[in-house]
């Protein structure tokens, strides 16, 4: 039984990868914060597999902030994968708080590879870093590639790009088989409520129920490649059982608008979008970007991954879990 240690399993990624390792026979152990709220509503489903009489599903308590305490649930777990997930993850969150982003998406990284050299578990480990579309900014050229040059234009994006290429230090400095999949915008139920698409979802369901009247959204315009992000922890998974790390971007190759997102959503929904969007210039948030789209050819020719899950259908998957929730 292989065993995987994911910091971030509470998370909407860290979930989805978490259901699909232990429905492969994985052992899974879960970094979690110690709070006040014992609530994890993402992995509450999976409490069954922390109560079998041979559980298969760990948490322990930890920050990637203590150096000391990611060398000790490393060395106790002895983890054959380390999937990194945590992470302050809001783009607009990083203009207001980038102190905390570069601490929390950059140095945190560091310390969390650090711990894997200091627990003796550079040769037993495979590791896989969280990057992001975002760390391109601005391109010329669509679609965005693995060689596509990094251009930040966010704290977010700058700790990305930290991260990103410390974690390529580590593997040719050290040895280490370490992946960093480059995700592009990928949406599901579990997405957080704050972010564009969940909030009009969500926003939609309550309108057609009568809840409410109007949604307030900020830039209709930027277009982004949305995928399906149980499909993409898979793609996470596929890099870690490759032969030789490497890096790769995980995308549809198609974008569509926030705009064209609403709209499909009021529509199938059955009301006409126009009614009852605003705008509300306090979500727009700074430099922002035009247009993000990204290519998988590399990991559909190499690992065999590719998105199923159309734009649409996600849509539909998404509204349908709000208006029953």
């Amino acid at each position: 039984m292989k065993k995987a240690l994911i910091a971030g399993i509470t998370g909407q990624d860290g979930s989805y990868l978490a259901e699909l390792l232990l429905y492969k026979g994985y052992e899974v152990h879960g970094i979690v914060r110690r709070s006040s709220s014992m609530e994890r509503p993402r992995i509450d489903h999976l409490e069954k597999f922390r109560t079998t009489a041979v559980p298969q599903l760990h948490l322990h308590y930890g920050e990637l902030a203590d150096a000391g305490n990611l060398i000790h649930i490393i060395y106790q777990v002895q983890p054959d994968e380390i999937y990194n997930l945590a992470g302050q993850s809001s783009v607009k969150v990083s203009f207001d708080m980038p102190e905390y982003t570069s601490e929390s998406n950059g140095l945190a990284v560091v310390r969390l590879l650090e711990a894997i050299v200091r627990s003796g578990m550079v040769k037993k480990t495979k590791f896989y870093q969280a990057s992001s579309s975002e760390m391109f900014g601005r391109v010329k050229k669509l679609p965005i590639t693995e060689e596509t040059p990094f251009s930040p234009r966010s704290p977010y994006a700058a700790a990305k790009i930290f991260a990103h290429n410390m974690t390529g230090y580590y593997r040719e400095a050290h040895g280490l088989f370490a992946c960093c999949g480059i995700l592009f915008n990928h949406e599901s139920p579990k997405r957080g409520e704050t972010f564009v698409t969940r909030k009009i979802t969500k926003g939609v369901a309550r309108i057609k129920l009568g809840l409410q009247d109007k949604l307030k959204l900020g830039d209709l315009t930027p277009k982004r490649d949305w995928g399906y992000a149980p499909e993409y922890v898979e793609g996470m998974w596929r890099m870690l059982q490759a032969e030789k790390p490497d890096d790769y971007v995980i995308a549809t190759n198609e974008s569509h608008s926030v705009e064209e997102f609403a709209q499909e959503a009021f529509s199938r929904a059955g009301l006409v979008w126009t009614d009852h969007v605003e705008h509300d210039q306090r979500q727009v948030r700074g430099m922002d970007l035009d247009e993000v789209r990204g290519s998988p050819d590399k990991i559909r020719e190499r690992l065999g991954w590719e998105p199923k899950i159309k734009f649409n259908e996600l849509i539909r998957i998404m509204l349908d879990h709000d208006l029953k929730q």
